[in-house]
């Protein structure tokens, strides 16, 4: 159904078939080219009456000298003016909605560099277990699903645990194991049952365990006999050599229910369109109003943002990186396919201020357990990316220079593809790159001279502190020597160097006030600080959330700050950043939250 605040919108068809396996039908757009300036906000008449006045506010401009104001004026979909309430008498009319906020703070809409926001209302399309504590109570719970459930039909359920981490499994449950498959037969005798795995990086510790009962075993063909694929994921036996239901997997991503289970216990197009508003107001709940989803999406997630652009539902400002599927090209020569096919990937981007596509992903490497994953294409589960994006490092070359020939935007991830800064610098030496904006993220650990070039070329880093500050931070101090300890995420060091870096949540949780308070408090899971020298002022951990998130995408003439004549993208926060106590950072929220002007988010007497 169509939201009303979000009309239908048209599209511009663009035909795209091509081994690549790319996606078509984005909106035009006339945003600036990778080598280029970006254009200015484009022209806005401030005579129009403002729609709303928020007043008596904190309002946290987040503009070039980080200016305090009272209130803020808004007609349509941008902001009109900024200033002391006083000012805003000029812009107001008879139907102007005037609300006075008491004091409350605005800050510009947050942005968020790496989201995976499909995720986040996908952990509902199958039911969760709830906070089990033992094996009994996984067997109650799957017994009240048997009994709203048909004999024979499947009953599947998210992980064992408690969200959105799922730590300290199976420890939670009383018996210290896995409910193994005639646990599950006693609770489900006439249904297979499956109870799928984590997201690995959901919680980033291994391993990932999935259980079902006897008819799953028996529909997903599994025996005595069966031999798993690769030796990251063992079937369980137990002592006669049988499976006890039990797949213990040791990557951060499944195999087991991607192979076995998908039929049952995969996401069809409708649960992904249903999903998608449910995932833009979580984030919403917390003043996000735009993402970067630089992991990549295949066609099957880029087809979830299209439908749901294309029926008004979208209300998140989304820029997407296309992930290919590398297998599909075959022996056909790079060069004339990206020439001929990947110019919809290109700067100026193709799309509008609500969607567009913003460059390619490329990773280097091989993984034998992707490869097993990327049987199931084109379903790609709660990735929504292509498994074997990798490519050998003299293939990933040649296509980082294509694609800097073709004005491509290149997208890495320094995680999963260590040694693609190296790689940037020799397309570098060929092609020059600043100002390019080409991107790496999921940074863990820079040297000064990785640093140094990073801010030469230009490139565009995301942060992942939930995993290597928050949850991994006590493991990478271990690892290096106490001397290098400043190299963990070193956010200080970057921005002093010029660096531009945008915060990301990766999903875990979604808000970004969590990676906001790890830049400024650099707490870790243990309550020890990382690299406690290597922090930054909350006014640059906002600034990282809003205005380098917009840099991130060629938007800073559109959004990032409140500035009149930028898109109206701002959020109401339940406490101030900038005052909060530090341990309270982490937990403020939106009271409400605007995208271009509508309201997306608003909580009961928001403006009371």
């Amino acid at each position: 159904m169509t939201d009303e605040r979000f009309p239908r919108r048209d599209f511009l068809k663009v035909t795209a078939s091509t081994a690549l396996t790319l996606g078509a039908g984005f909106p035009a757009t006339a945003q600036t080219s990778a080598s280029a300036p970006p254009s200015p906000a484009p022209p806005f008449s401030t005579a129009r009456p403002a729609d709303f006045i928020l007043k008596n506010a904190k309002v946290i401009t987040v503009d070039a000298d980080f200016s305090i104001a009272q209130a803020i004026a808004i007609a349509g979909e941008r902001i009109v003016a900024v200033g002391e309430d006083a000012a805003m008498a000029t812009h107001a009319a008879a139907a102007t909605r005037i609300i006075d906020l008491k004091g409350k703070s605005v800050i510009p809409g947050l942005i968020d560099g790496h989201a995976h926001m499909d995720r986040e209302g996908l952990k509902s399309i199958y039911p969760s277990l709830g906070p089990v504590r033992s094996i009994q109570d996984v067997q109650d719970r799957i017994a009240d699903l048997a009994r709203k459930t048909k004999p024979g039909d499947w009953i599947v359920t998210m992980p064992i645990g408690d969200p959105p981490y799922y730590f300290n499994v199976p420890e939670v449950l009383a018996e210290k194991r896995w409910p193994r498959r005639q646990d599950l037969d006693a609770a489900a005798p006439n249904n297979p049952v499956f109870i799928r795995s984590i997201w690995g990086f959901w919680r980033h510790t291994l391993p990932l365990v999935s259980c079902a009962n006897t008819e799953a075993l028996k529909r997903a063909g599994i025996t005595r006999d069966t031999v798993s694929p690769v030796d990251v994921l063992t079937i369980e036996k137990d002592a006669n050599g049988d499976p006890t239901g039990v797949f213990i997997e040791r990557e951060m991503q499944p195999i087991a229910e991607l192979i076995w289970f998908r039929q049952a216990a995969g996401f069809t197009r409708a649960d992904r369109a249903r999903a998608m508003p449910m995932s833009a107001a979580a984030y919403h709940a917390f003043g996000t109003t735009s993402v970067f989803e630089e992991h990549g999406v295949a066609n099957e997630l880029l087809r979830a943002y299209k439908d749901a652009y294309r029926d008004g539902s979208l209300t998140m400002r989304s820029a997407l990186v296309f992930s290919p599927n590398w297998k599909a090209v075959g022996g056909a020569p790079l060069g004339p396919l990206i020439e001929a096919w990947g110019g919809w990937l290109g700067e100026p981007a193709l799309g509008d201020d609500w969607l567009k596509m913003a460059g390619l992903i490329v990773g280097i490497g091989s993984n034998p357990a992707d490869v097993v994953r990327a049987t199931a294409s084109p379903y790609t589960g709660w990735a929504g990316f292509n498994y074997d994006f990798f490519l050998p490092r003299p293939k990933a070359k040649e296509v980082l220079l294509l694609l800097a020939a073709n004005d491509i935007r290149a997208v890495s991830l320094a995680g999963t593809s260590p040694g693609m800064l190296d790689l940037f610098e020799e397309v570098d030496r060929e092609i020059p790159l600043n100002g390019r904006r080409w991107v790496l993220g999921h940074i863990s650990v820079l040297t000064p001279r990785d640093i140094e070039r990073i801010a030469r070329m230009g490139i565009v880093l995301t942060t992942h502190t939930n995993s290597n500050i928050y949850k991994q931070g006590h493991l990478w101090q271990e690892r290096l020597p106490k001397e290098r300890h400043r190299e963990i995420t070193p956010m200080r060091d970057l921005l002093d160097a010029g660096a531009t870096v945008a915060l990301a949540t990766d999903n875990v949780p979604v808000s970004m006030f969590w990676p906001i308070w790890q830049a400024v408090a650099r707490e870790g899971l243990a309550k020890e600080r990382i690299a406690p020298e290597q922090a930054i002022t909350r006014a640059e951990a906002l600034r990282c959330s809003t205005a380098s998130g917009a840099y991130l995408t060629f938007d800073e003439g559109k959004k990032g700050s409140l500035e009149p004549g930028k898109l109206a993208d701002l959020a109401v926060l339940a406490a101030d950043p900038l005052t909060v106590d530090e341990a309270g950072l982490r937990d403020v929220s939106a009271t409400m939250t605007m995208v271009g002007g509508k309201l997306v988010h608003e909580t009961a007497n928001w403006h009371d």
